[in-house]
């Protein structure tokens, strides 16, 4: 059965306070903020494209809980989203469609999926959005800076076409970033709202990257 309205309500109020906990020390560019960013933008696509908007709000406010890069022991059955679905009440079905999409979200280079639902959809397309644009160009250096990764160097090309284990083990540099996951995820959004949200973000990035290399040459 389908939560009600109030549920919804106090659902999603205790997802945030659950998000601002986990990651209150988190500072890599996949904080708290991230979240609440991903699950506006993931909650104005679904009700443009016509998605189930509390499905969607709630797989954004959960997507990064369980995700590798923060917590690679619960990566693998996301223990973190399903024990506080569990906990808040949910059923079975509603539990396993927000794990569902929760796992098509992430980036893994050449072998990304394109989730089944316009719910997944949604959701991938917000966190896709988050990471270009101006704020997407903070979140990138800030997580290099997190891994200890140089800004740029420019005897090191990006690697391109790189597939789930190849960028999973990747040390590049915060530029080489951009070429190698953000300047692609453009052409990756898959609801029309998305796309063209990304088209002013992504020319706004890449007018940034011109001006740093110019920079960092002394051209400018």
């Amino acid at each position: 059965m389908k939560p009600e309205s109030s549920d919804k309500e106090r659902i999603i109020s205790n997802a945030r306070v659950f998000v601002t906990g986990l990651f209150r020390d988190e500072y890599s560019g996949h904080d708290a903020s991230h979240t609440f960013r991903t699950a506006a933008l993931a909650s104005r696509l679904a009700r443009e494209e016509g998605a189930d908007e509390f499905a969607v709000t709630l797989a954004a406010l959960l997507h990064d809980v369980d995700d590798v890069k923060l917590s690679p022991e619960t990566a693998e059955d996301l223990s973190r989203a399903s024990e506080f679905m569990h906990g808040n009440g949910l059923d079975e079905s509603l539990i396993s469609t927000v794990c569902g999409i929760i796992r098509s979200v992430g980036f893994k280079g050449s072998d990304s999926v394109v989730p089944d639902s316009i719910e997944g959809k949604c959701v991938q397309d917000a966190d896709r959005l988050d990471a270009i644009g101006a704020v997407g160009i903070a979140r990138a250096f800030a997580y290099g800076g997190s891994r200890a990764r140089p800004m740029h160097d420019p005897e090191t090309p990006p690697r391109l076409n790189m597939n789930e284990a190849e960028y999973r083990s990747s040390r590049s540099t915060s530029v080489n970033h951009f070429y190698e996951k953000l300047f692609l995820l453009k052409d990756m959004m898959n609801t029309a709202s998305a796309k063209r949200i990304a088209e002013a973000r992504d020319g706004f990035m890449r007018d940034f990257i011109d001006e740093f290399l110019a920079e960092w040459a002394g051209e400018r």
